[in-house]
């Protein structure tokens, strides 16, 4: 399993150098500049563009400006973020956190509501409990994110129950350990509810779906006429197969709820990636960008090692030398 592990992370490698050529290619033909707001400023002196321009060498060949962030990528110099006046690094890391907990905090959410609930509907098949999951799946992967989320912001308002967006209250420094952890918790609901419905939804679909298709199977049948208990057969034969390909999409799946957790921060207002990278975008921030992308891709590259090995775990007829 370790020599498996290091041969994923080496393969990585030429993967995410990959990622980062092509976006930087991409960051390089899209119209605007990164200096653009230091241009537009009449007090900022042009001895200080030119010398800007000098050290990030802005005014040379797109592939000569890709080797010089590269070699300080390799040096740990992700760069500096012009629209923050701060090193890169410094502000990925004030915000890595915050969307970190919010992806974890909507995967938990959604595997832990979908399984069980997949489970349920593909044993109770055709029944009203059946539908009427089966109608709320199709609900919510049908339902704009956006526009769920200002639903629920636009309740929280009116009932005061939860606070309408933000991640912590005006009153956070003032407050005890244990309360804020609460008040976090407390914002954190409505965003994490956002984001794990529509995987929610698809999560139980594919496990009814799976799990049907398992019970319909010779050894099961087998299983049944020797008399086991039916919650045996089905808990400790049937579940344990058919969560085999459920746990292939967990590495897709983690990324993709850090593409969905960017549109729900900026709406509630969560001071993650999401927000960052679309004022880096706007900003044509590239090393700023860069750095984002590099998150994202060393997540997405995790993620899909986590998933097998996982798999290996759950079905004892993989294994990896």
């Amino acid at each position: 399993m370790a020599s498996y592990v290091l041969r994923r992370f080496l393969i990585s490698i030429p993967l995410l150098l990959a990622i980062s050529l092509v976006t930087f290619l991409f960051m390089q033909l899209a119209p605007g500049d990164m200096l653009a707001a230091y241009k537009q400023d009449p007090q900022m002196p042009r001895e200080i563009i030119d010398k800007l321009e000098e050290e990030f060498h802005l005014n040379d060949p797109v592939l000569v400006q890709y080797g010089y962030w590269l070699g300080n990528l390799l040096r740990g110099n992700l760069g500096i973020a012009f629209t923050h006046q701060r090193p890169v690094l410094d502000v990925i890391k004030s915000r890595l956190l915050n969307t970190i907990i919010l992806s974890l905090a909507s995967m938990l959410l959604a595997w832990l509501v979908a399984l069980p609930i997949g489970i349920y509907a593909a044993v109770h098949q055709y029944s009203w409990s059946d539908k009427l999951f089966s109608f709320l799946a199709f609900f919510g992967m049908s339902i704009p994110s956006f526009f769920f989320c200002l639903l629920l912001l636009y309740l929280a308002s009116i009932t005061g129950i939860l606070p309408p967006g933000g991640m912590t209250s005006p009153n956070f420094d003032d407050l005890s350990v244990p309360v804020k952890i609460w008040d976090v918790l407390k914002h954190l609901v409505i965003p994490s509810v956002v984001i794990a419905t529509g995987a929610m939804a698809g999560l139980q679909r594919l496990m009814r779906g799976n799990l049907l298709e398992v019970l319909r199977a010779q050894y099961i049948t087998t299983a049944r006429a020797k008399g086991l208990p039916e919650n045996r057969v089905i808990y400790r034969h049937a579940v344990r197969n058919a969560i085999n390909p459920m746990v292939t999409i967990f590495g897709y799946q983690l990324s993709g709820l850090l593409g969905g957790a960017a549109l729900v921060e900026m709406v509630v207002g969560w001071p993650g990636l999401g927000m960052l990278m679309l004022t880096a975008v706007r900003a044509q921030d590239k090393y700023l960008v860069m750095g984002d992308l590099l998150i994202a891709g060393m997540l997405l590259i995790v993620g899909n090692l986590i998933a097998d090995i996982l798999l290996a775990y759950v079905d004892p007829r993989i294994s990896y030398r």
